[in-house]
C-alpha cells in the first residue's frame, strides 16, 4: 500500500543590509532594457542577483535515526525511519523562497510506506556580510527497530514518532566566500575562496516507541528525550576550476553538552560531540544551474548510564533551476517594503 502524502517544506530567508557595500559602481553589472533595475552585482569574488526570482525542480532524501550502543557489549539497536524519496519544486525572490514535496509512489523505497509521515520545516536567514541563522524541523512517523543492524531481527512500528527541532548560529569569516552559491544559487563563486565558519548549534529531539510489533505482535511504549548544545568550528571550500563550475566542501566537529532522559531512568548531563560532513557541486551557465549537496550530520552522547546515542541526519538533493527577471511590480513592491523596514530599524 503505497503512501500518497504531500509534504509542505517551507524555507525562509530575510536578508538584511545588502552584503554588496564595498561594491564600487564600475562593478555594477545592470540591465539596460529596464531602467534603475539592477539584475545582477559582481565583485571580484562572487556575484549576486538581487531581482531575479530563483526557480527549481529537485528530488530529495533526508531522515533522521537514532543508535543506541551499549557500552559493555558489541550490541546495539537502530531506530530507522521507513524513508521516503521525494520530488519537487520551489521558487524564491530576495531571500525569501518556498517549496512543495512529496513521495510518490512510482518510486522503490515509498511503496512500503504504509502509515508513515515525514514532514520537514527549514529557514536560512543571512545578516550583514558575515551571519548566517539557520532552523530545522523534522516530524517523522512509522520506525523500523533493528538489533545490531539485522533484518532478521527487526519489528516495524508504524506508530511510533520522532520530533526534532534545532538550527545554528553562524559566522561567516571571509565575506568573500559564498554560503548561498552552495545553498540557494542566488548567488555565484566567482573566484577560489575558503572560510572559517565557528557555529552554535541546537536540538531538541523526542522519540515515541508505541505500537504492536507487525511481526511478533508485543505491545512497544518507550519515550526518550534530549537537548543538545555544542560550539562546532567549521572550514568550507568553493573551489573554482572554470567559470561556470562550483566544487565545495566543508566539515565541522564540535563538542557540547547533552541533557537527555528515557523512560525509567533518571535525567542524565553528558558530554556531545558533532561531526558534520557537506559536499556539493553546481554547473552554472548564466542562469541555468544544476547540481547536487550532500550532508551528514553525528551528534554523539550518552543515552543512560549504560549505553551511548549516535543521533544521525543524512541529506542529499539533486536540483536543476533556473534565475529570471522579475517583473518590475514586484521589484517595486519589494523595494517599497524593504524602504519601510529600514526606517523602523534605522538602518
Amino acid at each position: 500500500m503505497g503512501l500518497k502524502l504531500g509534504t509542505l517544506n517551507l524555507l525562509i530567508g530575510l536578508t538584511g543590509a545588502s552584503v554588496w557595500a564595498q561594491i564600487t559602481p564600475e562593478e555594477i553589472v545592470q540591465d539596460t532594457t529596464v531602467t534603475n533595475i539592477i539584475y545582477k552585482e559582481a565583485s571580484e569574488y562572487k556575484a549576486s542577483y538581487p531581482n531575479r526570482i530563483t526557480a527549481r525542480a529537485f528530488y530529495v532524501n533526508t531522515s533522521n535515526d537514532l543508535k543506541i550502543k551499549d557500552r559493555n557489549s558489541d550490541d546495539f539497536f537502530n531506530l530507522e525511519p521507513n524513508k521516503q524519496n521525494r520530488i519537487g519544486a520551489s521558487i524564491s525572490f530576495r531571500g525569501i523562497s518556498g517549496s512543495y514535496s512529496f513521495a510518490p509512489d512510482f518510486m522503490g523505497t515509498n511503496k512500503d510506506n504504509e502509515d508513515s509521515k515525514l514532514f520537514t520545516l527549514g529557514f536560512r536567514t543571512f545578516f550583514g556580510n558575515h551571519f548566517m541563522q539557520t532552523f530545522e524541523l523534522f516530524k517523522e512517523k512509522g520506525f523500523y527497530l533493528k538489533f545490531n543492524n539485522s533484518d532478521d531481527i527487526s519489528v516495524y512500528l508504524p506508530h511510533s514518532k520522532n520530533f526534532k527541532i534545532g538550527g545554528a548560529t553562524s559566522y561567516i569569516w571571509n565575506e568573500n566566500f559564498s554560503f548561498r552559491a552552495i545553498t540557494s544559487q542566488d548567488e555565484k563563486q566567482l573566484k577560489s575562496t575558503g572560510s572559517f565558519i565557528p557555529r552554535i548549534i541546537y536540538y531538541y529531539s523526542k522519540f515515541n516507541l508505541e505500537g504492536n510489533s507487525t511481526e511478533t505482535g508485543d505491545y512497544i511504549d518507550f519515550s526518550y528525550y534530549s537537548f543538545d548544545i555544542a560550539f562546532a568550528p567549521s572550514y568550507y571550500y568553493n573551489y573554482v576550476p572554470t567559470n561556470n563550475l562550483l566544487l565545495s566542501g566543508g566539515i565541522s566537529a564540535g563538542i557540547g553538552l547533552n541533557h537527555s532522559k528515557s523512560e525509567g531512568e533518571d535525567a542524565l548531563n553528558s558530554l556531545l560531540t558533532e561531526l558534520n560532513f557537506r559536499a556539493a557541486a553546481t554547473y552554472d551557465i548564466d542562469n541555468l544551474y544544476l547540481g547536487a549537496h550532500y550532508s551528514y550530520l553525528i551528534l554523539n552522547h550518552s543515552a543512560d548510564s549504560s549505553s551511548r546515542a549516535a543521533d544521525n541526519i543524512p541529506y542529499f538533493q539533486i536540483f536543476v533551476g533556473y534565475r529570471f527577471k522579475a517583473p518590475k511590480s514586484l521589484v517595486g513592491f519589494a523595494d517599497d517594503m524593504q524602504n519601510k523596514m529600514n526606517k523602523k530599524l534605522k538602518i
